[in-house]
């Protein structure tokens, strides 16, 4: 069974509507061996919140150490972002072997007609994927209610109710009381708990009461199922009853910036683990709303485990939630949030009133299920609104959201069908000092959400084994390889798309005398997978009809022009000579044109020396680790030709030990201090924000962090400094032996993680330019993984940011046989494999060498552009 098969088979279970009850989920996993019942688990219900708390309690644990499985929906791209373990989506493999193992009964059940619905057959593939995975605890946002949904099919350790609002009240109840009683059944039960969970025991928590925010009539009610209750609320005002007040007390203290809040949670009448000192925190999250379920986490985190105010700092500060509020920029303010029925609506509202703006641009694309006209009424009043539709059979039509919104007095209202064209119309109508937020739904979220996230990536594609291999990674069935085989050695663009624009595209590009293959799974619920293969001019063509399109088209159009480099002047004209021209006028395998800039890659490839000042260093540890030894070391990169000397005073090797802050600024502070002056840039090769900010102070421009912005604050500092800062992709720095990473396609997964990491550096206040991503080569992935990424570099080009490979002396080159010490000839092929694949920055140990390597590189791509700039610099021919 391929992928697409297994993913079908599941989406096709979505024909089945809601069904309260675990009978179904319960026999499932009965099937399955009950895999549930050697897994940790934490249920989150709630009517707002959940999928917020579920992410925050899963971040706090995760920086506390443990393997945390996470269950969440729904999904924004991918079906699999529903389940995750420390943050990794469930491969597609794994959802293969899943459905081969349960094809059998699903077939058998629905011969009874009995089969499982999608989400419960989902919940139980997650829960069975979390046992195999080994987890420590596995997060549960629910579905709907509490008693009646799926995942109450497991004996919870831990349980947590975050508000209680109207909705669903076909399956819940009519009133807050009855839905209340209903959500207040994840409360774990009081035999469920065992002994205080210490290090490599089961993990197992001593304090099962249920945690909860909800308050008044839906407290009082939820008392009276869970019995034993934590209450999490906002501030303590003397006056109140005592009896009345929460236990831990929440406050909000604001916006710090416009991705991040300051919240206070007092933990000294946490009836398991009080803390005395309250925990002051920033939260990667926005609202009063979201201090709730940020203490709801926090409150639930220290039943489970002595997680220390460190931990609870880094968790809060790391749990990102796409589409909860979610800022996206700041001129214009953009906003996307997921608010779906009229308490999530009121909550938006009242966030976004702690911002200044001038002209609301509001965007809605609801549920035909939910209380549309109610929503609307508790949204903020907009200047302008557009109605629109999500790709979904449930969404509302757009004319009717359109005349709700007059019969709420808006006078500005349009109806665009396609949620991406409303987005795009919006932004173009707004103005620097305005906003505009798109809400009302976690689909219509999902499909804004494409302005920033789809990438088209230009496949190099040699020979038939380059194509087939292509095909197979955007899942086109075999029959459709074998047919596309011989036509994709050509020019190829990878896209994800809605299906409907895939049938487009495919109907135009053949039209055309193009080709295009499209996913074997097609489907609504997520993006599809297209690969478009034809001539510039072809291409060029296709665009011009895509311009004067619907449903987003417009958009993919200018994603295919802006992958293929050529611009609004290549509309019209069939001439190809000029499409894709680079710096001199030949092909630019660059992702982005900072010609002209003052950055080191600004006008060429830069080589970036890598000094370590560090005693413990893989490959030249303790050769430098003097500053007279290290300056002398910086001045002679620099006059063998390095245009950036990368200073660390950590070593991120396997097996490393963290080395404190103050001992790392100690080491490469002064060596800073005494380089800055050299003709080339400094960058500090750091993890910590503190060492980063301390070196940047002493005259570094670049910050090279090797986690991926593992330490919340790193992206900010940079802003505030207005340096460069490199991102590379990393399970784990340094590097632990014992964790392997499975990878679908090596590629696609490094960039789908790197695109929103990206984002994050972009939301802080850095320019994309500034920006620059590096695959991770060495860290996570598996030395064939390695080469394949550095054979498909110039696919990075997609994220429109400058690409680093650090590829030096790596023991990648074990799978060549050049053993440790023996790697400087495969270093220096590597580089020049590197600069022929679109590499802005190669950081290596051996400096001339590799200077040489990246010359004849591109020498070889552009011979008379690289004559006329060494005639510039006045080197001759």
């Amino acid at each position: 069974m391929e992928y697409h098969e297994a993913a079908d088979r599941l989406y096709d279970l979505g024909r089945f509507g809601i069904r309260p009850g675990t009978a179904s989920t319960a026999d499932l996993l009965a099937h399955l061996d009950d895999p549930h019942e050697s897994v940790d688990a934490i249920q989150i219900a709630g009517s707002n919140g959940k999928g917020s708390t579920a992410r925050m309690l899963e971040s706090v644990l995760r920086e506390a150490g443990y393997t945390v499985g996470l269950y969440t929906s729904p999904h924004l791209e991918d079906m699999r972002e529903r389940v995750r373990v420390d943050g990794r989506e469930i491969p597609k493999a794994a959802v293969t072997e899943f459905v081969e193992t349960c094809g059998a009964y699903l077939t058998e059940r629905g011969a009874d007609g009995a089969s499982p619905t999608f989400f419960e057959t989902t919940t139980a593939m997650a829960l069975w994927h979390f046992a195999r995975e080994g987890v420590d605890f596995a997060v549960l946002e629910v579905g709907i209610g509490g008693e009646k949904d799926a995942t109450s099919v497991v004996d919870p350790v831990a349980g947590a109710v975050t508000s209680v609002a109207l909705e669903h009240t076909d399956v819940l109840g009519d009133t807050i009381e009855e839905i209340a009683r209903d959500v207040a059944h994840v409360a774990p039960s009081v035999d469920g708990a065992g002994e205080e969970r210490d290090a490599g025991n089961s993990n197992a928590t001593d304090g099962n009461a249920l945690v909860t925010a909800a308050d008044g009539a839906a407290l009082a009610a939820i008392r009276d199922v869970a019995g034993e209750v934590v209450t999490v609320g906002d501030g303590v005002d003397p006056s109140d009853d005592a009896d009345a007040r929460p236990d831990v007390h929440v406050t909000y203290d604001g916006r710090v910036s416009h991705v991040e809040a300051a919240v206070t949670i007092d933990l000294s009448d946490h009836p398991v683990r009080p803390r005395a000192d309250p925990v002051e925190s920033r939260m990667a999250a926005i609202g009063a709303h979201q201090a709730e379920n940020a203490g709801v986490a926090v409150t639930l985190a220290r039943q489970l485990a002595a997680v220390s105010d460190e931990e609870i700092r880094g968790g809060l500060r790391g749990a990102h939630w796409p589409g909860r509020f979610e800022v996206m920029d700041d001129a214009p303010l953009v906003v996307l949030d997921g608010a779906h029925n009229p308490a999530g609506c009121a909550r938006l509202t009242s966030t976004l009133s702690t911002f200044d703006y001038d002209d609301l641009h509001l965007v809605v694309g609801a549920m035909s299920d939910k209380d549309y006209a109610e929503m609307i009424a508790s949204l903020p009043t907009p200047d302008a609104a557009i109605a629109c539709r999500p790709t979904n059979e449930r969404a509302v039509d757009p004319a009717v959201l359109a005349r709700v919104f007059e019969r709420e007095g808006v006078a500005d209202v349009r109806t665009i069908s396609a949620v991406r064209d409303a987005f795009e119309a919006a932004l173009a109508d707004a103005k620097a000092g305005d906003a505009v937020v798109v809400a009302g739904s976690l689909y219509a979220i999902a499909e804004a959400r494409t302005h920033y996230t789809l990438t088209g990536a230009q496949t190099r594609v040699r020979d038939l084994r380059d194509a087939r291999r292509t095909l197979e990674r955007a899942n086109v069935t075999e029959k459709g390889v074998w047919r596309m085989r011989g036509k994709a050695v050509h020019r190829m663009v990878r896209l994800r798309v809605q299906e409907r624009q895939a049938a487009y595209l495919k109907q135009e590009l053949l039209s055309l005398g193009g080709e295009c293959a499209i996913s074997g799974l097609q489907r609504e619920e997520q993006l599809v997978e297209a690969v478009c293969t034809a001539t510039l001019s072809q291409f060029k063509r296709l665009v011009a009809k895509l311009d004067a399109q619907p449903y987003g088209l417009a958009a993919l159009g200018e994603e295919i022009r802006r992958t293929l480099g050529f611009g609004d002047g290549g509309r019209d004209s069939d001439d190809d000579s000029q499409v894709g021209a680079g710096r001199s006028g030949g092909p630019d395998p660059h992702g982005i044109d900072v010609t002209g800039t003052s950055y080191p890659w600004g006008e060429a490839p830069a080589v970036m020396g890598i000094l370590n000042v560090t005693p413990d260093s893989f490959h030249d540890g303790g050769e430098y680790d003097s500053v007279d030894d290290a300056v002398a070391r910086a001045e002679a990169m620099v006059a063998a030709g390095a245009s950036i000397v990368d200073v660390g005073g950590e070593s991120t090797r396997p097996g490393a030990e963290p080395v404190p802050i103050d001992e790392e600024i100690d080491r490469v502070v002064p060596v800073i201090e005494r380089t800055r002056d050299l003709d080339a840039a400094i960058s500090i090769d750091t993890r910590k924000a503190a060492v980063a900010e301390a070196a940047l102070e002493a005259g570094a421009e670049i910050v090279n962090d090797v986690s991926g912005l593992a330490d919340p604050e790193m992206r900010f500092v940079a802003a505030e400094h207005d340096a460069s800062l490199v991102v590379m992709h990393s399970l784990d720095a340094p590097v632990d032996p014992d964790r392997e990473a499975t990878y679908d396609d090596v590629v696609g997964d490094v960039l789908r993680d790197l695109s929103e990491t990206v984002l994050l550096a972009e939301r802080a206040g850095l320019d994309r330019e500034r920006i620059v991503v590096d695959p991770g080569l060495g860290f996570g992935k598996s030395k064939p993984e390695e080469f394949e990424l550095l054979d498909r570099l110039e696919e990075f080009r997609a994220l429109g940011c400058p690409i680093l490979v650090g590829h030096s002396q790596k023991s990648m080159y074990d799978w060549v046989g050049r053993a440790a010490g023996e790697r400087l000839e495969s270093t220096v092929a590597a580089t020049a494999l590197a600069i022929d694949r679109g590499a802005d920055v190669v950081r290596v140990h051996d400096v001339p060498e590799n200077v040489a390597a990246v010359e004849t590189a591109l020498a070889t791509r552009d011979p008379i552009g690289y004559a006329e700039r060494r005639r510039e610099r006045g080197d001759g021919e």
